[in-house]
């Protein structure tokens, strides 16, 4: 992929000539892999508004760098961002960007120091890039989305009454790496009956019963690439106000799904599916956006809130996850990973919709 990630750092030097700056210094670590192809724990990269990026990691990373991203020159330094800094200076630039959602304090101050040019933050130009993917990207996504699919497809006989949240939680994490996943994608959420009522319960002892819902919120990770879908399903024949309630999430994911279109505002595609939820009396127990962007973090630009701005665009990928949650009775929720396509939604997680009766 390196003519990819030298066609990213491109597009990112023209944002960073637009913001009257000479070079950004990349930081946060997820940025730098997007950037390079290097996943590392200690990297930092110098994108100038024109001209070669430099890359900058210790020693533990040298020889990953040198094959990973060989068109790029290597500094091996344990001080990352300083030595690229330093880097900027010597190189004549005034003005360096960087990313002042990641740089602490600290590191600015040491950033001062080491360096006589202007820092100025440029706001958060690599997370403006990486909403739309391209089709490697998506391809990707796809397939962590179908390992997705057959994890729960493998652990669905095992979900009945007598077992432990916990124990579903790790039977489906283990499917997830058995079917070809690096690593679950985030720790898997498994909520029964009450506990259904928590949006990000942590799985424990709880033992499933007859008459619970149970919402199972997981997703793998491959090639660097995070799934995320949830479905709720019933153990034993449901009661009219469970069936009710899941009929109405599910029409209120339709309905942000369809609305999800490019040039749609992030605002009023949660909106499409909030309506549904609040006409139906149920509007204070969602109590969460609709969806994020997913990719390199399971959690990415662009988000959908009844309080967030922005639109999409084509090629982004996002979640639906409308939820109905009710203290002391449970709760439902039903999540997908899909595409914004202009000829319409590509699903990425299939697994049926239909409330299944276990």
């Amino acid at each position: 992929m390196g003519e990819t990630h030298e066609a990213r750092r491109s597009r990112l030097g023209a944002l960073v000539a637009e913001r009257d700056a000479g070079a950004l210094l990349v930081t946060r670590l997820v940025n730098v892999r997007y950037l390079t192809g290097l996943d590392s724990s200690r990297a930092a990269l110098l994108v100038p508004a024109d001209g070669p990026a430099v890359l900058a990691t210790d020693g533990r990373y040298a020889g990953m760098a040198a094959r990973v991203c060989p068109e790029l020159e290597v500094v091996v330094d344990r001080q990352v961002a300083a030595a690229l800094a330093a880097r900027a200076a010597a190189d004549g630039h005034r003005r360096l960007g960087f990313e002042a959602h990641d740089v602490t304090v600290e590191l600015h101050a040491e950033l001062a120091r080491q360096a006589d040019i202007e820092l100025t933050p440029l706001g958060r130009p690599v997370e403006e890039l990486r909403q739309v993917k391209d089709e490697e990207e998506i391809a990707l996504l796809r397939e962590a989305c179908a390992i997705t699919d057959r994890a729960f497809e493998a652990v669905l006989p095992r979900i009945r009454a007598g077992v432990t949240e916990r124990a579903v939680a790790i039977a489906l994490e283990r499917a997830m790496v058995d079917l070809g996943a690096e690593a679950p994608a985030f720790a898997s959420i498994v909520a029964s009956g009450p506990n259904g009522a928590v949006p990000h319960h942590h799985p424990g002892g709880r033992e499933l019963q007859p008459g619970d819902l149970v919402t199972m919120d997981f997703g793998a990770r491959y090639g660097g690439y995070h799934a995320d879908m949830t479905r709720t399903v019933a153990i034993g024949e449901p009661a009219g106000w469970q069936r009710d309630v899941y009929d109405l999430v599910r029409r209120a994911q339709a309905a942000g799904i369809a609305a999800a279109v490019p040039g749609a505002g992030t605002k009023d595609v949660d909106a499409a599916a909030r309506d549904v939820i609040a006409a139906a009396g149920h509007g204070d127990a969602f109590v969460h956006g609709l969806g994020h962007g997913v990719g390199l973090e399971i959690h990415e630009a662009p988000l959908m809130g009844y309080d967030k701005t922005g639109k999409l665009m084509d090629r982004v990928p996002i979640t639906a996850e409308p939820g109905i949650y009710l203290t002391g009775r449970g709760g439902v929720r039903i999540e997908d990973t899909f595409v914004v396509r202009a000829d319409g939604p590509e699903l990425l997680t299939t697994t049926t919709k239909d409330l299944l009766v276990l």
